[in-house]
């Protein structure tokens, strides 16, 4: 008789829904399967740019976890205290649990600590609790400065807040306020989605000047100031703001970065084929991640790069236990959709493993590409819940 596996999985983001369900579907039930994650609902986290701009409620995106365990999936609600890698131990709701196998797909820590006064002076959309209140908020400006602020990098989807910029002009247009608001986009880096090439970053820095929204690269913010309701930038610049709306810095969570599984990028390191960490057994998905292009920019952080990783490291595992299938190596190809407003979206799809640059494409925008993110939406909540 077979001796029965236990995979740990730590995070139930999208790395982690898509691990356990393809590991509980293609493995005998000896075999348990663990999913450990503090949230007890599921949240579709692309959609917070239509929940912030009052066209999805929280109901509509979020899908509850005990779901999966009605497909054999045993989940566990509850912080993470501790994780050994070396011997697949976690604690938590202080509890110690072993594996023979552990997949780290806990994404990535939202830290707008890192910024004094970032958290009191404005909405972090990268939230629920943020989106809703933005959502709220918006209502009352009728005149005034919008700023969208990238206050990091790396940051995951990397199209949001050129996404969120675009989408908060045409909320205001639909309002009849435009002529008296103004928008700013304030990031550090050189111009959007930079890892996509040079043609797409022009293509989405096009799409949002054309919409009258004033895009301001290389600007670093090292303070805001609530009480005044201005920005301090590193280049010596500061600015005025009604409404803040910003994408936090981003790490690893604490947890991760405690066991030894980061290097100094403060990412977890993987074989980016493989998805393997220095640890026997032990592998890392997702935003948690740090994987490095030839170029010397690592691999952005994004849902369908989870998505992929999960889908090898599943059958990797399923193929190590009962030796069915064959390895699969990740290839590092990915897409994303580009809300611009008015009903339409752009669409970039591309190989961020070629060499020695990314090759990708931007179609649209169009109408037949925003039906097509909703579709995906919707699909996917269906699909894996």
């Amino acid at each position: 008789m077979a001796i029965g596996k236990t995979i740990l999985i730590l995070g139930g983001g999208i790395g982690g829904i898509v691990a356990a369900s393809r590991l509980r579907k293609k493995l005998p039930r000896e075999h348990r399967i663990i999913l450990v994650e503090r949230n007890p609902r599921y949240i579709f986290t692309p959609s917070f740019l239509w929940l912030m701009t009052g066209l999805r409620t929280a109901e509509q995106i979020s899908r509850p976890l005990a779901e999966l365990g009605r497909k054999g999936v045993e989940i566990i609600i509850g912080d993470i205290q501790q994780i050994d890698p070396e011997k697949k131990i976690i604690k938590v709701n202080g509890r110690e649990i072993q594996g023979n196998y552990l997949i780290v797909a806990m994404g990535a820590e939202l830290a707008p600590q890192k910024v004094p006064g970032l958290s009191e002076g404005g909405y972090n959309f990268y939230t629920l609790e943020g989106a809703e209140a933005l959502r709220d908020a918006r209502l009352e400006i009728r005149k005034g400065r919008i700023v969208i602020l990238v206050s990091g990098v790396p940051f995951k989807c990397p199209a949001a807040p050129y996404e969120a910029a675009m989408l908060i002009e045409y909320d205001c247009r639909k309002r009849k306020i435009r002529q008296d608001i103004q928008i700013d986009l304030y990031t550090p880096e050189p111009g959007p989605m930079g890892v996509a090439g040079p043609e797409v970053s022009r293509q989405v820095r096009q799409m949002v000047e054309a919409r009258d929204i004033h895009f301001h690269p290389q600007e670093t913010v090292i303070q805001v100031d609530a009480a005044a309701r201005q920005i301090h930038f590193a280049s010596g610049v500061t600015t005025d703001y009604d409404v803040l709306i910003y994408v936090p810095p981003h790490q690893a969570p604490k947890v991760v970065q405690d066991a030894g599984l980061t290097n100094a990028s403060g990412w977890i390191p993987v074989d980016r084929g493989t998805l393997d960490t220095r640890f026997q057994g032990v592998y890392a998905v997702g935003d948690v991640t740090g994987i490095m292009l030839s170029m010397g920019k690592p691999l952005p952080k994004a849902g369908v790069f989870a998505h992929g990783e999960a889908e090898v490291v599943a059958n990797n595992i399923i193929h190590a236990i009962t030796g069915k299938g064959k390895p699969a190596v990740f290839d590092g190809h990915g897409e994303c959709f580009v809300e611009t407003g008015d009903g339409k979206a752009g669409f970039g799809r591309g190989d961020f493993f070629a060499e020695p640059v990314p090759q990708v494409k931007m179609r649209g925008p169009n109408r037949t590409l925003h039906l097509g993110k909703v579709a995906f939406e919707k699909f996917w909540l269906f699909e894996w819940f």
